[in-house]
């Protein structure tokens, strides 16, 4: 993979395994509150790729000022660039954004119709056995990853916990047609969770891995949004006056920059699942305590909600698999 040097430990420091997990599980919970704002703001704004511009592109403005004014951010940028000219860091390696535009235009698109909760629930299902795939191709910058039970039965659990907590919308083919988009999303983000690390680990600096996910988020983003008006007009709606929607771009911008941050010390998978708690925990609190028309947790969804951290905990308690040192022949 990317010879920044930076070769990993046979086995990962537990503690350090720990932290991850809570601080993934806390963004997790952040990821909830943006899909949120960005499902309310695509219904105001009546289209669901404008709201998804908004969002990214006010993560990425905050970006363009803050990485170049710090040193570690100016360093971090020479260091990709360095490395994509060196041929260590692969350009498709710094896509990982077009994954998180995908995220967040679904986010404008479908949660005004599912409700924050069967949206993340379907975002879990396509996360889970893609965080399983890409840690066993060595994609991330942990390398590859065995599948063992303990991390299989976690993915399992997780998968069997969004049945549960979507099974009062089995019988609603519609909304399950609409919930492939984010389960489509889910499969996304372990890969882009994955290359925003080895992003990392050459420029040494999460911002920076973050500015480039933003980057080429928001020109992804700016394309669909003009193929969406050459079809469909400009948007009907009106831009909304309440500051805290627009808040969506700024709470992507940690849930990324931790997620670079912490993939090394977690694997993708378990970061994945770790997230996808913090997630399901904060959408099925936001649809209880701020219910919007499409939403309506039952007890499967809280059941499913409390499955899922048990899923968490049986993978985060497996022991760190071993890795043999620098054998692995990659092609």
């Amino acid at each position: 993979m990317s010879g920044t040097g930076t070769a990993a430990p046979p086995v990962l420091p537990a503690t350090r395994r720990i932290i991850g997990v809570a601080l993934a599980s806390v963004s997790g919970v952040a990821v909830a509150a943006q899909s949120r704002i960005n499902g309310e703001l695509g219904v105001r704004l009546a289209d669901g790729f404008a709201a998804a511009v908004v969002s990214f592109g006010l993560g990425l403005v905050v970006l363009l000022v803050l990485v170049p004014a710090i040193p570690a951010g100016r360093r971090g940028l020479l260091a990709v660039r360095r490395a994509l000219k060196a041929g260590t860091l692969r350009p498709w390696q710094c896509l990982g954004g077009m994954c998180g535009a995908f995220l967040v235009a679904t986010q404008g698109l479908t949660i005004g119709s599912l409700g924050v909760a069967v949206f993340t629930v379907a975002v879990v299902a396509g996360q889970s056995g893609s965080s399983l795939a890409v840690d066993r191709a060595g994609i991330g910058p942990t390398g590859r990853q065995p599948v063992t039970r303990q991390r299989l039965a976690g993915a399992v659990l997780t998968v069997l916990a969004v049945v549960l907590a979507v099974g009062d919308r089995l019988g609603d083919p519609g909304g399950l047609v609409l919930a492939l988009l984010p389960l489509l999303a889910g499969v996304g983000i372990a890969w882009q969770q994955a290359v925003n690390g080895q992003v990392r680990a050459t420029a040494d600096s999460a911002l920076t891995a973050t500015l480039v996910n933003f980057a080429v988020g928001t020109t992804t983003l700016l394309v669909a949004f003009a193929i969406d008006i050459a079809v469909r007009g400009w948007p009907t709606g009106h831009a909304p006056s309440e500051p805290w929607l627009y808040l969506g771009g700024p709470i992507g911008i940690v849930f990324i920059a931790i997620a670079a941050a912490i993939v090394r010390f977690t694997g993708v998978l378990l970061l994945g699942l770790a997230t996808i708690a913090g997630q399901i925990v904060g959408a099925v609190l936001l649809d209880l305590v701020l219910p919007t028309a499409a939403s309506h947790p039952g007890v499967n969804t809280l059941l499913g909600a409390a499955l899922t951290m048990v899923a968490v905990l049986v993978a985060a308690l497996a022991p760190p698999a071993t890795r043999p040192p620098a054998r692995s022949a990659q092609p």
